[in-house]
């Protein structure tokens, strides 16, 4: 899906991401570190939120290095970011509906798989969004972005401040959209525990350097943190 050659990026002129070359396949690819580790930078420039200042970055092999961020959606990537991901004022009937506008498959079609992974939200249509509790407007962010069709679902901090049900609750959902949709899941996440338990593939990065790129299977926690420094 994505191939990226020695990806500068940051914020003006001060780099946070030096110089990772990597590729992501038809999986779930697991991006892990600490606060800092330049993990919401790594999915505000695949989501082209942010620009690159050196390298390359191709999207099913199609140059998408200057592409504009408006444009990724039609590509096929959505994006959903940490914080102020849903429409508050809007109801969980009408922000669903403005992820479904992307895509070609009829709308209803979309929002019962997305109900068949988050019942609740079916339960609260005409709720407003702004009024869900945090476990269900993560739900609701997600649903949103799958209603877009996507090739490829990047997710940043999704268990940030969550319960452990909500968080275990989330992760099936998210393992169970990727055996069901077969979309490619980019999970930048600090829970590493609940993380490895659905990766296929996990990168380690420490200050905006890549210190592990690994398959999941025999990878040990002794491995993630001393990728981390710890």
């Amino acid at each position: 899906m994505f191939d990226v050659q020695a990806m500068r990026s940051g914020y003006g002129d001060m780099a946070v991401l030096k110089d990772l070359t990597f590729s992501i396949k038809d999986e779930i690819f697991a991006v892990l570190g600490a606060n800092g580790a330049g993990k919401t930078t790594l999915l505000k420039t695949l989501a082209r939120l942010l620009p690159l200042q050196s390298g390359s970055m191709k999207l099913g092999g199609a140059d998408v290095s200057a592409t504009p961020a408006h444009a990724m959606p039609s590509a096929g990537v959505a994006y959903v970011p940490q914080e102020g991901n849903v429409f508050p004022d809007l109801s969980v009937a009408e922000n669903l509906s403005i992820g479904g506008r992307t895509g070609h498959r009829p709308k209803e079609e979309k929002l019962e798989e997305v109900f068949d992974l988050f019942p609740r939200l079916k339960e609260r249509l005409s709720q407003a969004a702004g009024s869900l509790s945090g476990g269900e407007g993560q739900m609701l962010a997600v649903g949103r972005a799958l209603m877009q069709d996507p090739k490829v679902l990047l997710l940043d901090e999704p268990s940030a401040g969550l319960s452990p049900i909500f968080v275990d609750t989330l992760f099936s959902s998210i393992e169970k959209a990727r055996k069901e949709s077969g979309v490619t899941i980019v999970l930048a996440e600090q829970n590493a525990v609940k993380t490895l338990e659905i990766a296929d593939r996990v990168m380690v990065l420490s200050l905006g350097e890549m210190h592990l790129l690994r398959e999941r299977e025999g990878l040990e926690m002794k491995d993630i943190t001393e990728a981390y420094h710890i």
